[in-house]
């Protein structure tokens, strides 16, 4: 079985021959260990195409894994710790709305899609890989260029410029969605991250109303060429993964762990498909290898099949032990149902 076949076979719950992987790892991981995580990865085939993905050179990184402060291509300003850490937006194009009319939105023919990514998912089409192209988001775009708590705080007042801005916003990424469908991937990924710890971080009827019909819009395009619509959120986001599931979503990279994994797959488990996030928190980070095989064998039982609906994935960061990460390939390639 192809790694292509494989996949599609996971996410339509037709019987792989076992769950595929995908590699969720952190550049500040392979800037921290170097060799002795390559050599790890050496030894995992991944089947969405990660083995054509070379190591960028630091000054290849996106400003958002940029140490200090950089610029993105919306202008956002991010500043970060240190080179393949994640950053924060500390300067945002919009934080005052007079300035909304000498904004610019970025030019493809200038900036490529690619200026905002940093990972596989930029793999090109190749039949025996699942490919899967994009990293798109939309509420953290539009608070990068606002402000956190001034967009929420802007939508919840049904402020006319949060409404422009996510007009804008929409426009803007059904073109950069055309792009990616273009180059004939076989699924385009979003990603939004919705929940806090405990609960989603907006009221869910307003998230219906707000947000929800603008990712109606980008699922359908891809939907309409053929293609799957994954889409990534951390967090405690059960309200709205029924809504997901409406708007198309084949598979899924959500904190299940959070929200609990028996849970999780007694509401939803044979709906879609999900691409799993093992507990990096704890587990991952502070288990024992052990503990991290016993804690996969749950989660995959929790929310997949023999049929499929998983797709083996758990994040790798600097401060994740390559015992551990040994001891995540190991059981991804040796469960079974």
């Amino acid at each position: 079985m192809t790694s292509h076949e494989r996949v599609k076979k996971a996410i339509q719950f037709d019987y792989p021959d076992h769950p595929p992987v995908s590699h969720a790892i952190l550049p500040s991981a392979l800037l921290h260990y170097g060799d002795a995580l390559r050599r790890i990865l050496n030894g995992v085939h991944e089947d969405f195409g990660w083995e054509y993905l070379p190591d960028l050179p630091i000054d290849k990184f996106p400003p958002y894994y940029k140490k200090g402060r950089n610029k993105d291509g919306f202008g956002v300003v991010w500043e970060s710790s240190d080179d393949g850490e994640y950053g924060i937006p500390v300067e945002k194009p919009l934080s005052d709305w007079m300035k909304h009319d000498s904004f610019v939105w970025p030019d493809f023919e200038v900036t490529p899609p690619s200026f905002r990514l940093y990972s596989g998912h930029m793999v090109g089409k190749d039949s025996r890989w699942y490919s899967r192209g994009g990293w798109i988001t939309f509420f953290e775009t539009m608070q990068e260029l606002r402000g956190f708590e001034d967009l929420l705080t802007d939508v919840i007042l049904g402020e006319s410029a949060a409404f422009t801005l996510r007009d804008e916003l929409l426009d803007f990424n059904l073109k950069l969605v055309d792009k990616f469908l273009a180059l004939d991937y076989d699924g385009i990924h979003f990603a939004d991250d919705w929940g806090t710890q405990t609960a989603l971080m907006i009221n869910p009827v307003l998230w219906r109303s707000f947000f929800k019909p603008s990712y109606k819009s980008m699922f359908d395009k891809v939907l309409a060429a053929g293609k799957d619509v994954h889409f990534h959120s951390d967090g405690f986001i059960l309200d709205i993964i029924p809504d997901l599931i409406e708007l198309g979503v084949s598979v899924i990279n959500c904190q299940s762990n959070c929200m609990g994994n028996e849970e999780i797959g007694k509401r939803f488990k044979g709906q879609i498909c999900f691409r799993t996030d093992i507990d990096r928190q704890n587990v991952m980070t502070f288990g024992t290898p052990a503990e991290v095989k016993t804690h996969i064998s749950e989660m995959f039982h929790s929310l997949g099949s023999e049929k499929g609906g998983i797709i083996a994935c758990g994040e790798i960061g600097r401060d994740t032990p390559l015992d551990n990460i040994e001891a995540m390939y190991e059981t991804f390639y040796n469960f079974s149902f």
